[in-house]
């Protein structure tokens, strides 16, 4: 079972009609219960860092969901849900990330516009498991003000983008996978995404 992790503010409905559309076998959870018996996670992300986290405290889900990733399960963060993999954010420095991955997540410099919307390319680092069968520079639909620095990502970087600078536009690190764009909003490639995820 795959266990789309709601804390309230998540863009639940597009998530569940891409893994409907697969015909994969999924569960909305809002508690530690669900994802203790979770097979694969799923953390779509919309709004804000710490109104996030703070609601995965309410939840008592935090504890339970580090234990889970780093027992193996796989886990997929989408947008700010891959953000939540890091110490912090500088969109509430004071509310602590998961902490899976060291490094702090960064707002666009002061006279870009943000947030980030549209289409952009990415550029693949390598052969990642989350493009198998995509174009070797896919578009794909942003959202967001923040972004995962390249320096802050390291060798997890699956994909990068550049808007102002350039940044993580994909994670890949053993079980642990995240991408900044929006599947929901990038079409067939999007679905891709999440197939190979799910596969």
């Amino acid at each position: 079972m795959i266990a789309i992790l709601d804390y309230g503010a998540g863009n639940l409905r597009s998530v569940q009609n891409t893994l409907a559309a697969l015909g994969a076998r999924y569960e909305i959870v809002r508690d530690a219960a669900g994802l203790a018996r979770a097979e694969k996670i799923i953390l779509p992300g919309v709004g804000h860092f710490g109104q996030m986290m703070r609601a995965l405290d309410r939840m008592a889900a935090r504890e339970v969901l580090i234990g889970r990733l780093t027992a193996g399960v796989p886990f997929l963060g989408i947008c700010l849900g891959m953000q939540a993999l890091f110490d912090s954010s500088a969109e509430a420095p004071d509310v602590k990330g998961l902490g899976i991955f060291p490094g702090a997540v960064e707002r666009f410099p002061e006279g870009v516009r943000a947030p980030h919307m549209g289409w952009n390319e990415l550029e693949l680092r390598g052969d990642p498991a989350l493009f198998h069968g995509l174009p070797k520079r896919p578009y794909v639909y942003f959202a967001h003000s923040y972004y995962v620095p390249e320096s802050v990502a390291g060798d997890r970087a699956a994909a990068f983008v550049y808007y102002a600078v350039r940044y993580a536009a994909a994670l890949e690190s053993d079980n642990i996978f995240g991408v900044q764009f929006h599947t929901e909003k990038s079409g067939p490639l999007g679905q891709q995404v999440v197939k190979n995820f799910v596969g």
